[in-house]
């Protein structure tokens, strides 16, 4: 294995965990803004139809796909600058 791959791998598992933790507060504090609503609504909701369900399960996917993507860009790049080396 590649030595900055071998040594991106704790930086990957650390920018995954915190790519995960900004997501969800980007995605509830957003939700809170569109629907002005305090809870998201889960999949176990009787209220909320399908629709409604899978549309926030969505845009959830897609916040968390975007952070998590800029994230990963964003720790590459810098092991990239470092070493000279892309980790991927």
């Amino acid at each position: 294995m590649n030595p900055v791959k071998a040594a991106y791998r704790p930086v990957g598992l650390l920018t995954g965990t915190v790519s995960g933790l900004v997501a969800g507060a980007a995605f509830r504090r957003s939700w809170k803004s569109l629907r002005h609503d305090e809870h998201t609504w889960s999949a176990t909701d009787r209220e909320r139809s399908w629709r409604e369900i899978w549309l926030a399960a969505a845009a959830q996917g897609a916040v968390y796909a975007v952070v998590k993507a800029t994230v990963d860009r964003a720790g590459a790049r810098a092991v990239h600058r470092v070493t000279g080396t892309w980790p991927g």
